[in-house]
């Protein structure tokens, strides 16, 4: 006996719709943000080009983490969009877990890196700056293996919540690693803001570098645990409300990451006049009888 089982919901106007209903709203969810992630590229290539001279290599960086944003979000709207009207994805499943492994690997790569003040403060990273990326990337590898089995498989299968715990316990390693050279970049500019004359400019640099390490930790924070319970506790009908949150959150990320530090030919962090440099010696000063 050979039976065909579909399952599906019918719209206003009697087409079929293969999404469940609270996912039918991603295909259209997922474009708006490739728009908005499409023209912040356009953006940042204007940003760039305008300010040649400031242009470090982790800018170029950056904006490629942004094109494969943009080309992630494209293929899950193609994704979404096919397997609601056929109810197969048509091999666009495969374009999105390819661009999703870049990027994000791109995403932990580029924090690391800016944590560790490479291309900006030094053009050279520590041993064990790179012990951090050679542990991160090879995970990351195994998180998207691990997502991929998550996304192309279900309950049924033997292992699937061996994965799913997997793919949880690397990504909070991951997500812990790129932490300490942000750290580490803290703990040497308040060092160094003590002995090589330059309070300013080393005082902007720590403020700088603990607003990232402050945003990055919402980031984590938001995006691992606050979309986790609401994909817990919204009703069916509003699965897309913690996909929504998550790439709302993730689009303010990259905003406020790009603004702080963009290629600009007078950085507000950089350049200091003289009245500047006695006030931080004075607020070092202060800081250090505080600690």
């Amino acid at each position: 006996m050979s039976v065909k089982t579909q399952v599906y919901n019918l719209d206003r106007d009697g087409s079929m719709d293969y999404l469940s209903a609270g996912l039918t709203q991603l295909p259209s969810l997922f474009f708006l943000y490739f728009l908005a992630y499409a023209a912040f590229l356009g953006l940042w290539i204007y940003v760039c080009y305008n300010n040649k001279r400031s242009v470090h290599r982790i800018h170029l960086l950056m904006g490629g983490l942004l094109l494969m944003k943009a080309l992630n979000l494209i293929c899950a709207a193609e994704d979404k969009h096919y397997v609601k009207v056929t109810g197969t994805p048509h091999g666009w499943d495969v374009l999105f877990y390819i661009f999703q492994f870049i990027r994000v690997v791109l995403l932990f790569t580029v924090i690391v890196l800016i944590g560790t003040g490479w291309s900006f403060l030094k053009p050279f990273l520590q041993e064990k700056e790179k012990k951090v990326l050679m542990v991160v990337i090879p995970l990351q590898v195994l998180a998207n293996i691990a997502s991929v089995v998550i996304g192309e498989t279900g309950p049924f299968i033997k292992d699937w919540v061996t994965w799913n715990q997997v793919f949880l316990l690397v990504d909070i390693i991951c997500c812990c690693a790129i932490i300490f050279p942000i750290v580490w970049s803290i703990r040497s500019l308040r060092e160094n803001s003590k002995t090589d004359g330059k309070a300013a400019r080393n005082l902007a640099k720590l403020q700088l570098f603990r607003q990232f390490y402050i945003v990055v930790i919402g980031y984590l924070y938001f995006t691992r645990i606050v979309v986790f319970a609401l994909k817990t506790i919204a009703a069916y009908k509003y699965q897309w409300v913690s996909n929504a949150a998550e790439e709302t959150a993730s689009l303010l990320f990259y905003v406020v990451i790009f603004y702080m530090f963009r290629p600009v030919e007078k950085n507000e962090y950089f350049v200091l006049d003289e009245e500047e440099e006695e006030a931080a010696e004075l607020a070092l000063r202060d800081e250090e009888f505080e600690l």
